[in-house]
């Protein structure tokens, strides 16, 4: 089927637009415009993680499928440039989207631990809702995690302490993920 998900940016601005990281908060080039109308006919998913606020939300108009930023934290619960603003995220997730939270440190702005990992998740479903809410590790080898995913079992039992249901917890460990990855790829 060939290439299925695109991210637009990563550690610096490119072609396409400004990234998060880059000189500034600039939107969506052109040729930036063109690629995601294409990789939207496509069904590709579109994955903003690393784009600029200014970036996603021009995503947002010119599109109409749910978003992924792949791997984040929630700003209201760690303020930090790599997170996006609470109001754009759920700007996302009223689009359908789904926002997967991160193990570093840098975006949980807690133990990276199960518990510290479960506290973020906790505030974003607080936040966001349910239905927009997933893992989003990072697991690329450059991110220390004090667990891996052989030990879900460990978030599973730290979101439970959390006070997330069932239903909840299977929505954030792959439910929703699956929703919009059903939803686009068709």
């Amino acid at each position: 089927a060939g290439y299925r998900l695109i991210g637009l940016q990563h550690f610096f601005d490119n072609e396409l637009g400004s990234s998060l990281h880059g000189m500034g908060n600039h939107g969506l080039t052109d040729f930036g415009r063109s690629v995601v109308l294409e990789a939207a006919k496509r069904n590709m998913i579109i994955d903003v993680a690393h784009s600029s606020p200014a970036v996603t939300r021009e995503v947002l108009a010119l599109v109409d499928q749910p978003l992924v930023v792949s791997h984040s934290g929630l700003h209201g619960h760690c303020p930090v440039k790599r997170n996006f603003p609470d109001p754009l995220m759920m700007q996302i997730a009223a689009a359908g989207g789904v926002i997967g939270m991160g193990y570093w440190a840098g975006a949980a702005c807690d133990d990276i631990t199960p518990a510290g990992i479960a506290r973020m998740i906790k505030r974003a479903v607080d936040t966001l809702g349910a239905d927009h809410v997933s893992l989003g590790s990072d697991f690329d080898g450059s991110v220390t995690t004090a667990f891996d995913t052989s030990e879900l079992n460990a978030l599973t039992h730290a979101l439970l302490a959390e006070g997330l249901s069932e239903t909840e917890i299977r929505k954030v460990m792959g439910d929703n993920m699956l929703r919009v990855l059903r939803a686009i790829l068709k």
